[in-house]
């Protein structure tokens, strides 16, 4: 019954994945036909217009030359920093950075169509450049951090249109916090982390195993699991200044984002580790507080970063978050598990939603906070872009919708995930049985684990003898 129940399920991912991977690029490929172009900056005949309608007298001045180093960094945290740091699952190595790279290379595609609709659509046509690019890794960012919630207890398809409803609510709470509240958050703290961990969170709960306790030695690390996640950590870690300074304006604004979340982040680390020393029997480190709170500083300081948030500042946001992380993994996960039936595979409301609240709160409070004498006349204005529509909006003001756009994300991430976790629960996406959670060889081809082709799925350790 075993061997029947296991060719099954592979019917299942033999022609599932296959078909949503190969419509999805069809798609993909027809949309982008019909849409997307070139931006001036990226268009052979564009940017010598543009340089003659600019006076621009060197290439040197385009907008690639200041956004590619950024956006390439960011491109690396996607796809190497979130990958390897899911990795600390003993069995669930290769689900882990392969599913990661499938699901952020199917959401980019559709981000850029997404976030181009809404911000750069003319004349019919959608315009994309390097900072379109920033957009969309941006985007799948917060894709990422939902899988965190959701690793080795899903399938491939299930992420996958987890990934295509995420992208679409993702774009829609954009633009509803850039565009029409006007608020500052260039890091990512409310659009990016808040919104992706609590959406994330709820659609775990709402596909919440009652039996996953069953298999919890799986769920475990072992010491080269955790080396390799350590190195998504460090990744992560080094290139997060140019994740929360990547789109903005080019010259102060940029500088002191980056600046900020390097002092950040080097606070963060050591308030983990006292915390986590504090916290554990005999003052041992525990390598998860290791691998995940010593990023909270980077998340917390996102909406702030361009801001005059101050050395000093950004300190004490990386001090109270290394202390709130830790404490979040040492006693607010296993309450969420226990009591609200939150399964959070990754920790992800310890490494991105309470930190992702706090930075929405620094940012709303320095914005409130923000006078001409800090910020200079005309600095004001180009940080807050107090210009047309709301060149009479003040600081105060501006903090207050700083504020509403913490709660517009944590309303769109509980409603987008409590709907989409309802669909992802439909039977035909095949789901793995509570058995098969954080197991590579239900989906991959892993060596020394498959020498006939079958292999018990109740215990992969146990070859199966195929019928004739």
């Amino acid at each position: 019954m075993a061997c029947m129940t296991l060719m099954a399920r592979n019917t299942d991912m033999r022609w599932r994945l296959p078909l949503v991977c190969l419509l999805w690029e069809v798609a993909m490929i027809v949309l982008f036909g019909v849409f997307v172009r070139f931006n001036p900056e990226a268009d052979a005949a564009g940017w010598g217009i543009m340089k003659r309608q600019k006076n621009i007298t060197s290439d040197s001045e385009n907008d690639f030359y200041f956004r590619y180093p950024s956006f390439q960094d960011v491109h690396v945290m996607i796809f190497v920093g979130f990958g390897f740091l899911m990795t600390f699952l003993q069995r669930y190595g290769y689900g882990a950075v392969g599913f990661n790279f499938l699901l952020a290379a199917f959401g980019i595609q559709w981000a850029l169509l997404m976030q181009g609709w809404f911000h750069t659509f003319e004349n019919g046509k959608i315009l994309i450049g390097v900072e379109s690019l920033i957009g969309a890794d941006f985007c799948v960012g917060s894709v990422c951090i939902a899988f965190g919630a959701l690793l080795g207890k899903v399938s491939p398809v299930q992420l996958l249109i987890m990934t295509l409803f995420q992208v679409t609510l993702f774009s829609v709470n954009e633009y509803i916090l850039l565009d029409l509240l006007h608020v500052k958050d260039a890091g990512g703290s409310m659009t990016i982390h808040t919104f992706g961990a609590y959406f994330g969170l709820t659609v775990t709960a709402i596909l919440y195993r009652p039996n996953l306790d069953q298999n919890k030695e799986k769920q475990d690390s072992v010491y080269h699991s955790d080396l390799f996640a350590m190195i998504g950590t460090l990744f992560l870690w080094m290139y997060w200044p140019s994740f929360n300074s990547a789109i903005s304006n080019h010259g102060d604004a940029q500088h002191r984002a980056a600046i900020n979340t390097y002092c950040s982040l080097a606070s963060c680390v050591l308030t983990t580790v006292a915390f986590s020393s504090m916290l554990q029997r005999k003052g041992k480190l525990n390598m998860v507080h290791i691998q995940n709170a010593t990023l909270a500083g980077g998340v917390a300081v996102g909406t702030a970063a361009e801001m005059m948030l101050t050395p000093y500042g950004s300190l004490i946001v990386g001090f109270i978050c290394g202390i709130v992380s830790t404490v979040g993994f040492v006693y607010f996960s296993p309450f969420l598990e226990s009591r609200l039936n939150i399964q959070d595979t990754c920790g992800i409301h310890n490494l991105h939603a309470m930190p992702g609240l706090i930075g929405g709160i620094v940012g709303a409070i320095t914005a409130a906070a923000a006078t001409e004498e800090v910020y200079g006349k005309d600095g004001l204005i180009r940080a807050f872009d107090f210009t047309g529509d709301h060149s009479q909006r003040t600081t105060s003001v501006q903090g207050g919708f700083q504020a509403a756009g913490i709660a517009v994300s944590l309303g769109m991430a509980l409603a987008g995930g409590a709907i989409v976790g309802g669909i992802l629960k439909l039977p035909f996406f095949g789901d793995p049985m509570d058995e098969n959670c954080f197991e590579d060889n239900v989906y991959w081809e892993v060596p020394g684990d498959e020498e006939s082709g079958l292999y018990c799925m109740h215990d992969p350790n146990i070859k199966a003898v195929e019928s004739p």
